[in-house]
């Protein structure tokens, strides 16, 4: 995911609202920009955190520039924007990058399954899909934590991840395979956990569906202003 222009940076001055935030500019001035993630942003929305934001060069956008990366604990970068998450994964997936996701003959978005929807599908010749559940990872240590490299999801209770998870299990019971791909845009990450002591539902979930045939990946992003990619696996510790 290139970005041209490459992206702004600023300072972040607060997160509020849920989908606003100020931003300072090195002349000093300030603008707010849209903050594109529903989560709770744990450990991502330090004041004065350095910011990298995207500008649309749309003047008819009530909020024109978007929040896409803050500087976190130990210096790492996080990608806060969830709406580039899908095409990340999707973009390494169609280059044939990821391990075990190389063979289908489409892929798909936004695809309904029972009562649910999947980011990803990956058509195969014998009728049958890879479904994929794609999630933002950025829950990383606090600046008075140790640099431990161990990425947590999620950052709050989420009902409709652990209801992904079911319906993951679903699909590998219908003959189907399903894959829960845990994008995770934190620079600092070493591993991958599910975080009990948010959502103790979506760990216990997310252990049964491992143990059901759900494959479960986590890949670290890589971050700068000219370009996001998914640079290579990284371990998950259930």
């Amino acid at each position: 995911m290139k970005f041209d222009p490459p992206l702004q940076q600023g300072k972040l001055l607060r997160r509020y609202k849920r989908f606003m935030a100020d931003v300072e500019l090195a002349d000093g001035s300030m603008i707010t920009v849209h903050c594109p993630n529903t989560g709770s942003m744990k450990n991502c929305q330090p004041p004065g955190a350095d910011v990298l934001y995207s500008d649309s060069g749309n003047p008819a956008r009530k909020y024109r520039h978007t929040l896409e990366a803050v500087q976190v604990a130990h210096g790492h970068w996080a990608g806060i924007n969830t709406s580039r998450t899908n095409q990340l994964v999707a973009e390494a997936i169609l280059a044939k990058r990821i391990p075990g996701l190389k063979r289908f003959t489409a892929l798909r978005r936004e695809v309904t399954f029972t009562d649910s929807r999947f980011d990803i599908a990956l058509d195969h010749v014998d009728a049958r899909c890879t479904y994929i559940e794609v999630k933002n990872v950025t829950l990383g240590p606090a600046e008075d934590e140790p640099d431990h490299g161990v990425i947590a999801f999620p950052d709050s209770v989420t009902e409709r991840g652990q209801k992904h998870l079911l319906t993951l299990m679903e699909a590998v019971r219908q003959g189907h395979k399903a894959v829960l791909f845990f994008c995770v845009q934190h620079t600092g990450a070493k591993a991958m956990r599910p975080a009990d002591e948010v959502d103790p539902k979506y760990g216990e979930l997310l252990r049964e569906a491992a143990a059901s045939g759900v494959s479960v990946m986590a890949w670290k992003t890589q971050i700068s202003p000219q370009e996001f990619f998914l640079k290579g696996a990284v371990k998950v510790v259930l």
